[in-house]
């Protein structure tokens, strides 16, 4: 039996490796023999880990949520709408890491929307995000900044909704759609949400 050092050692080699491939070819191109590739090693040693093909991808989906969640981000300097803004505009592929990352969750919801396991994680995972932008747009209500008896949970999802479309846009025509053009789409359609 390996002792738990080489086990954990192993383990983050593993991750790096379908990372690596996530990145490179996204979920379409996530087998076994493409991240046995990535180590050098075999594939008999990778079914250790994973016994089957779903189990490599709710692996691959833990890797990017991790990923996800440690990526340098900017941090709201104060609630409200620069608040939301600031969070928006984290998700937008501003920077070449970022496009990868987007990459490999566009290229996850193929498998997401076929499987209904996967694509229930999917749902919370953007129930949580949603859940994170409601408090900005709750605080830009109070602090005026949108109209009174403005629909919280409407606009959340609107926006969120908004900005997945430009990730979208420049995921596919990155010439059009550079970091510049991004963030001037998402501050000139927050504008358009203010109170008069």
């Amino acid at each position: 039996m390996p002792a738990r050092g080489d086990h954990d050692a192993r383990r983050r080699d593993v991750s790096e490796a379908v990372w690596r491939v996530l990145a490179a070819r996204g979920f379409g191109g996530l087998t076994l023999r493409a991240v046995a590739a990535e180590m050098n090693a075999s594939t008999g040693l990778l079914t250790h880990y994973f016994p089957s093909k779903k189990a490599l991808i709710a692996y691959a989906l833990d890797v990017a949520d991790e990923r996800t969640a440690t990526r340098p981000q900017e941090l709201p300097q104060k609630p409200g709408l620069d608040g939301l803004h600031t969070a928006l505009q984290n998700v937008l592929p501003l920077t070449p890491e970022d496009a990868a990352m987007n990459r490999v969750w566009v290229s996850s919801w193929d498998g997401s929307l076929a499987d209904p396991e996967l694509g229930a994680r999917e749902k919370n995972r953007y129930e949580g995000w949603r859940s994170r932008l409601r408090p900005h747009v709750e605080a830009a209500v109070n602090d005026g900044d949108l109209p009174p008896g403005t629909d919280i949970d409407e606009v959340t999802a609107t926006v969120a909704a908004f900005t997945h479309g430009i990730v979208i846009q420049a995921l596919f025509d990155p010439g059009r759609f550079s970091p510049a053009r991004q963030k001037a789409l998402l501050t000139n359609f927050l504008n358009t949400l203010k109170a008069p």
